[in-house]
Parts: C-alpha cells; sequence; structure tokens
C-alpha cells in the first residue's frame, strides 16, 4: 500500500470516527446578519483537526427561509477539514422570522485548547 493511499485511508477512518463518536467543541459561532439566531448548534471540533493542531475561521452563508429555517449554506473561506463541521452545525442552525429570504454571513471558529 503506498504512502498516499494509507494516509487516505488513515484520514477516513478518523473522520467516520468523529460521526460516530463526537468530541466537545472549542469552536465558537458568529452571525453577522441582520436576523437574530434563536437556536444555535454548536460545531464539532473533527478529530482528525484536534490530532493535527488544525485551527482557524471557517466563513459561511446561510440561505434562510422567511420561517428562519436554514436551507442552504455555501463555504465562503476556511480549513477543509473544518469546512463540513461548520456546514453541519449551521444548517441547523433556526433563526427568527423575516418577511422574506435572506443570506446572512456567518463565522465558525475552531481553537486548540
Amino acid at each position: 500500500m503506498t504512502t498516499l493511499v494509507r494516509k487516505a485511508v488513515v484520514a477516513v477512518l478518523l473522520i467516520s470516527t468523529v460521526a460516530v463518536f463526537p468530541v466537545r467543541s472549542s469552536a465558537q459561532d458568529s452571525s453577522d446578519g441582520p436576523r437574530k439566531v434563536i437556536i444555535k448548534t454548536p460545531a464539532v471540533y473533527p478529530t482528525l483537526a484536534q490530532s493535527m493542531n488544525i485551527h482557524g475561521v471557517v466563513k459561511l452563508e446561510a440561505h434562510v427561509a422567511p420561517n428562519g429555517i436554514v436551507k442552504s449554506v455555501d463555504v465562503k473561506g476556511g480549513h477543509p477539514i473544518l469546512t463540513q463541521a461548520a456546514v453541519t452545525a449551521v444548517g441547523h442552525w433556526k433563526f427568527e422570522p423575516a418577511v422574506h429570504e435572506t443570506k446572512e454571513q456567518i463565522e465558525v471558529k475552531f481553537e486548540t485548547q
């Protein structure tokens, strides 16, 4: 087995472990949009990122329906190992109702402890 394939297998196993055994998150979320967040699910800090000492900010744009449900989330920047955890968390958020659909700019910060 080549080194590249071995690393890929290890990465997939570690990422799948995070889905089964979530760890405490030290991620901080912030929304700069005009709509208030009613329910804010915290992001789970990926174990692989922790073990590799990867930290930083993931920038997202959430498309929020008038009823406050997040319809979709676009990644605007951030480390690829951190982005899925941030997208998953923000996808579960609930915002206050509004007259129209809005786009909310959100930053999720992942910091090593």
